[in-house]
């Protein structure tokens, strides 16, 4: 697929940063509905790509691609303002792209009820569990129903009970969408990768290139009981190996 035909691309994208070694060139081509995990070291680029990816970071050389249409964005932490309730939070998106409010206020009540908070419409982020502040977040970053959504890691503070519901929540929310958008999610965990996402991106640890590719077996969303099956198992060792490799530090040159 070429870049012009994809939700998303990066074509020999390079960055430089004063005084550490430039990441990349990195090329990669998200198709329209797809899922795509990115995985790598702390510092291989796997953030830097979800802020090229949504206009936040320019190249220092390469070509990024959007295709026209909304992009979403979920941070790390879910980043709500802290004076103002769900409702508003959600909204926070529609405001800014001059929706009227009312309209706005109806749409964001249909993200919260989506992510199951229907009920917490005007709690403050203070009065809000962990894993409720992300799923408001995530109403945020899919109350645009945007045809791009980058995740930047939101499920790594939460516990592993909260983080499954959620991933089974956003595979919901992606089904349920005509068409379907495409997923940039970055995360370390590589069992997470392999369940969440169609194909597992391994990024080098020391140039921040794509060292690897890794196609997820089975279908999405997945079947019930889908962490058992030998498939998924082999899948995930697999990108496990790949990421380890990755991972390890290029050979230092001795001179004579």
């Amino acid at each position: 697929m070429a870049g012009a035909d994809a939700a998303a691309s990066l074509d020999d994208v390079v960055v430089r940063y004063p005084g550490r070694a430039p990441l990349g060139p990195i090329s990669l081509i998200v198709p329209p509905g797809e899922i795509v995990a990115v995985v790598g070291a702390s510092g291989a680029g796997k953030s830097t790509v979800l802020r090229l990816l949504a206009g936040l970071e320019p190249p220092s050389q390469g070509v990024v691609h959007r295709a026209e249409g909304r992009t979403g964005f979920v941070f790390q932490s879910a980043t709500l303002m802290p004076w103002a309730d769900a409702l508003a939070n959600v909204a926070l998106p529609l405001d800014l792209a001059g929706l009227a409010r009312s309209e706005a206020r109806f749409r964001a009540a249909e993200a919260l009820a989506a992510v199951g908070l229907g009920d917490r419409l005007d709690a403050r982020p203070r009065q809000l569990s962990g894993g409720m502040a992300m799923r408001v977040a995530l109403a945020r970053g899919l109350v645009t129903a945007p045809d791009l959504l980058l995740l930047d890691e939101p499920f790594a503070a939460l516990d592993s009970v909260t983080r499954r519901r959620l991933i089974e929540d956003l595979h919901r929310l992606w089904a349920g969408r005509a068409p379907r958008p495409a997923i940039v999610f970055v995360t370390h965990d590589v069992e997470e990768a392999v369940y969440f996402a169609d194909r597992a991106v391994v990024l080098d640890a020391t140039t921040g290139r794509v060292a690897a590719e890794l196609r997820s077996p089975g279908p999405l969303p997945r079947p019930e009981g889908w962490r058992g099956d030998a498939g998924y198992r082999t899948a995930v060792e697999a990108l496990a190996v790949a990421l380890a490799k990755a991972m390890q530090p290029l050979p230092v040159k001795v001179s004579a």
